[in-house]
């Protein structure tokens, strides 16, 4: 669903803008008025997250269900969400007791803002700017790999992982006849300095790793005791790890492509050292030495 904030006048504004058959559906609670989600939009969104059985979800200002309810029905995944209306409350119990679903799909009287995301695989909204940016402290702080995906509006500066847009003819507000879908992953933390060891005779010694970080985007170096050498395409992926970089052996220049799980404070993962029939894949695994904090 979506909830806007209403005021003085604005109320009024969108009394008269509005068709009729949304204006039936101003069942919000207190400064906020219900739009429902296009069912097409809906599906999409789950599809961009990639939603499963596995998955628990957790939609922020639920309306009718629907966003749930089709997570259970078509994606057979489980969750709740959370509204402040009543009537919609009662509404969304009383579809998925109807959709057959009432065991992995219910909703709760919540403030959205109070509400335990973490059990969440997946955090799904329509909200204003606003409100997502002052969720998004807490989003940032849920299990590395969790999906955010929203309808229409975005997380500031926090740029997403895939968007797009959809054709919506049925759609009267916002950007009439158009949806955008924004889809984000919550990354690990790796933001500072690590000290890095391969699992391997012929490389001795410890490797100094610094990364920078603006939440997924990275930017690094590594060290083996000489200069810092500027790492190749380092990528977070919720807590998938990736990065390259050339060492200078004598005359021969040696690619080192590391993957890897970042768990709290450590790194465990794999290296492939070189390339062809002379490449070997070892093991690595890395330590925290020095946090520094992302923006929020």
């Amino acid at each position: 669903m979506k909830q806007l904030k209403r005021v003085w006048g604005a109320g009024l504004l969108l009394a008269l803008v509005l068709p009729s058959y949304l204006l039936a559906d101003e069942r919000g609670v207190g400064d906020v008025v219900y739009v429902p989600t296009p069912q097409v939009v809906v599906d999409e969104l789950l599809r961009m997250a990639k939603v499963g059985p596995q998955d628990f979800i957790i939609d922020l200002g639920s309306g009718d269900g629907r966003m749930v309810r089709t997570a259970a029905k078509k994606f057979g995944a489980r969750g709740f969400g959370v509204d402040l209306s009543d009537d919609l409350l009662r509404e969304s119990n009383a579809l998925a007791i109807s959709d057959g679903v009432s065991d992995r799909a219910h909703f709760v009287k919540e403030n959205l803002f109070e509400t335990d995301l973490s059990k969440a695989t997946v955090v799904t909204t329509y909200l204003l700017p606003e409100m997502n940016q002052k969720l998004r402290p807490k989003i940032l702080a849920l299990k590395p790999g969790t999906r955010v995906v929203a309808h229409d509006y975005h997380m500031g500066d926090w740029k997403p992982d895939e968007d797009k847009e959809l054709i919506v003819p049925e759609k009267k507000v916002g950007n009439p006849g158009r949806s955008f879908l924004y889809l984000w992953i919550v990354p690990a933390k790796v933001g500072g300095r690590w000290q890095a060891q391969i699992n391997s005779p012929v490389h001795p010694g410890a490797l100094e790793l610094a990364f920078s970080q603006t939440f997924q985007k990275l930017e690094g170096t590594a060290k083996t005791g000489g200069q810092p050498i500027a790492l190749l395409a380092p990528k977070i992926e919720g807590d998938q790890l990736s990065f390259a970089f050339f060492t200078k052996p004598g005359d021969n220049l040696t690619r080192h492509q590391f993957t890897g799980t970042v768990k709290g404070d450590t790194i465990d993962g794999t290296v492939k050292v070189g390339d062809g029939a002379s490449q070997q894949q070892l093991a690595w695994s890395a330590k925290v030495q020095q946090r520094v904090a992302g923006p929020q």
